[in-house]
């Protein structure tokens, strides 16, 4: 399971490297979102899922959930959205002020 979690991580950051060295606007807009999704996806496996643990250390307890990479990823969520909305955003002001959607800002040669 550790290894098919690697390469899921592994494929998502690949793609989104590649993805965000295009020259248009909405495949950076894509790898950007891949990256944070393989980073989603590594910061939920390194707490180790552990099913039908509870999330605290309880009295009698023998084993436990950590519950910190599940609130990292939860926030590394929200801040995901935020960030892929604004740079959406930016794209779509500087398609509408540039005439093109290229990152640089020239046209097609």
């Amino acid at each position: 399971m550790e290894a098919l979690i690697a390469l899921a991580v592994g494929v998502l950051t690949a793609c989104g490297v590649y993805l965000a060295l295009r020259g248009r606007t909405f495949p950076v807009v894509l790898g950007l979102t891949l990256l944070s999704y393989a980073v989603n996806v590594f910061l939920f496996s390194m707490g180790r899922l552990a099913i039908g643990r509870p999330p605290v250390i309880a009295p009698g307890a023998a084993g436990y959930a950590d519950p910190l990479p599940q609130a990292l990823v939860l926030t590394a969520i929200v801040i995901s959205f935020a960030m892929t909305a604004f740079v959406i955003m930016l794209a779509l002001k500087a398609q509408a002020e540039l005439g093109n959607d290229h990152v640089d800002g020239r046209g097609e040669p």
